[in-house]
């Protein structure tokens, strides 16, 4: 079938949730795409920093087709070769002690929702509260929408669970007035994504830090979009000199295969009995295996040190954009998480890119988002810079 067919069949069958752009998509590779015309296409969102290893990466390929001939599924009632093993790893390269394996990053942040609260009633007195930021984003669950600090994701789904109370984000004093003999957690993005590649200031981690320390509450860092790779370490948190007690991830973890994890410090896990979360799927055989896949071809194929270099060329390379073009605000970003904020909407320039074979989008209305694979090249970023240095012109 060709494009347009396959649109209409897409609109006679699936739930209008999307705002879907008018590409269908057949195979891809590496950093490229291809529709089913056969248009190749430069992918610098990688599923909304999904694909961190590229397209078709060989080694996560292998790895799942190899599970698949194994073992696909086991109910997590039963010991799961690959979970522990991924777990281990996970923990092997964090602060954590343990890990509860899920599908998506609304899954592991409803997971630290959980924990906190149950960590709440069981060493705080019954505290309940969770302090997240504004403009912050945390999933789509009914609970990780009120952790959310958006409005417009919270629109007609009233009444919201109660006990989230919202702070701004990058204003440690204002978190600590936020904080009352309720709270039992605090709930941060390292870098705001969905809120528009908002970086806080260098202390800022370390403040909060400190604050959890001094109220005896927890800190958790949603990494979900910030995770495995994306900012120039292994978790954005590193750069920060700190460690939480509950971090989530997702996205990258499994480089398209869904999978999220949920980890925290010994102490805090122990809140945690058999019957208290569960998930049917979470850790099943197949994402373990992409997991494992995607941890090793970081360590082995030097992808942070390319993502710290390649982020630090683009960002030179837009901030050249930026002195020709009056339209770019600010240009901000770590590693290859990079945002390009406009003074006015953004979505032309999306439509715009996407035309000459760019894949980008827009976030906060206004701020154009770059989260290109791990793997990208110079060549692909100077291509990159070509296009929307005239899809800027154009305007």
């Amino acid at each position: 079938m060709n494009k347009t067919e396959w649109m209409g069949l897409g609109e006679r069958y699936l739930m209008n949730t999307y705002r879907r752009a008018p590409l269908v998509f057949e195979r891809g590779e590496g950093v490229r795409l291809w529709d089913c015309d056969g248009r190749e296409y430069l992918d610098f969102l990688a599923g909304i920093a999904v694909c961190s290893l590229g397209h078709a990466h060989p080694r996560v390929v292998e790895a799942i087709r190899r599970q698949a001939g194994r073992l696909m599924h086991v109910s997590n009632l039963y010991q799961i070769e690959p979970q522990i093993l991924a777990a281990q790893a996970l923990c092997e390269r964090s602060f954590a002690e343990k890990v509860f394996f899920c599908n998506s990053g609304a899954e592991a942040n409803e997971a630290a929702i959980k924990l906190a609260r149950k960590f709440g009633h069981e060493r705080l007195g019954g505290r309940y509260e969770i302090v997240t930021m504004i403009n912050s984003f945390h999933g789509r669950t009914l609970a990780t929408i009120t952790a959310t600090g958006q409005t417009k994701f919270q629109a007609g789904f009233e009444p919201l669970p109660a006990g989230f109370r919202y702070a701004p984000y990058d204003d440690p004093k204002a978190l600590a007035d936020a904080v009352t003999d309720r709270t039992c957690a605090i709930l941060v993005e390292p870098i705001q994504g969905e809120g528009g590649i908002r970086l806080p200031a260098p202390t800022y981690l370390q403040e909060v830090r400190a604050l959890c320390d001094a109220r005896g509450i927890l800190l958790m860092l949603d990494e979900v979009q910030t995770g495995i790779g994306r900012t120039g370490t292994l978790f954005a948190y590193e750069q920060a000199g700190i460690k939480p007690d509950v971090m989530t991830l997702a996205k990258a973890l499994g480089n398209g295969f869904p999978v999220g994890a949920m980890l925290s410090t010994e102490e805090v896990a122990r809140v945690f009995e058999p019957g208290t979360h569960a998930s049917t799927f979470g850790g099943n055989p197949l994402a373990m295996a992409a997991v494992l896949s995607v941890l090793e071809a970081i360590d082995e194929e030097g992808l942070l040190k390319n993502c710290q270099e390649m982020g630090e060329y683009f960002l030179q390379k837009l901030s050249v954009l930026k002195r020709k073009h009056s339209l770019i605000r600010d240009i901000r970003g770590r590693g290859l998480l990079i945002g390009c904020e406009l003074g006015c909407e953004g979505a032309p320039y999306v439509s715009r890119c996407m035309q000459e074979g760019l894949l980008i989008n827009c976030t906060n209305a206004n701020v154009l988002r770059f989260a290109p694979p791990l793997v990208v090249t110079a060549g692909d970023i100077d291509r990159a810079a070509d296009i929307l240095d005239a899809a800027l012109g154009a305007s």
